[in-house]
């Protein structure tokens, strides 16, 4: 007897009927035949079946599809969506900077560097903050120097268009010295005859 579920998986709507232990990757995979999903160590450790679920990065490998029920899912076939027919500058970044390798972690660090980079919406992350990020998902090449470099490729195309914040000075009314009255100078004048 399977649970009934509604969700929104990149942008369509999928209303069906699963088994409750079904996981999410593997729905994703074998029934939405969305296969860039990867499965590593079905226990959360690797981070290659990370997707977006309502904005936040989850590991779909240990999450019940049921427990997923009315949320929004972002894959990694959904990212390149995005880009409007181009590549999502996430892939475009890990291309530019050779950050594939091998590509197995690729989908799972680009949905993870996905909700870091639209929740902190910074066009320059610090390379701390971008390698705490993506502290959850492992690159068994290990090659995390080009990963960084395509998650700050990206986040500078996502935000720097933006105009960065400037603090503007505050209007103030001009600041003008005390209006003096004249010296009164009498003035005299030569044959008047006072």
């Amino acid at each position: 007897m399977g649970e009934k579920i509604h969700l929104v998986v990149n942008g369509a709507e999928v209303d069906t009927e699963v088994e409750p232990r079904l996981l999410l990757a593997h729905f994703l995979r074998d029934v939405c035949n969305l296969t860039g999903t990867h499965v590593g160590c079905d226990t959360t450790s690797c981070g290659a079946c990370t997707v977006v679920m309502n904005g936040k990065a989850v590991k779909s490998c240990t999450l019940f599809t049921v427990q997923a029920n009315d949320a929004r899912i972002l894959t990694v076939e959904g990212l390149a969506n995005l880009g409007d027919g181009k590549l999502h500058p996430l892939q475009e970044g890990f291309h530019m900077e050779h950050g594939l390798q091998c590509g197995f972690c690729t989908p799972g660090m680009e949905m993870t560097a996905y909700a870091f980079l639209t929740k902190t919406q910074d066009p320059n992350p610090t390379e701390e903050e971008i390698r705490w990020a993506i502290s959850g998902n492992l690159c068994r090449c290990t090659g995390y120097m080009n990963i960084v470099k395509a998650i700050r490729y990206a986040a500078q195309k996502m935000y720097a268009a933006q105009p960065a914040p400037v603090e503007r000075p505050t209007a103030v009314a001009p600041v003008t010295a005390p209006q003096q009255e004249p010296e009164r100078v009498p003035v005299r004048v030569q044959g008047g005859g006072e």
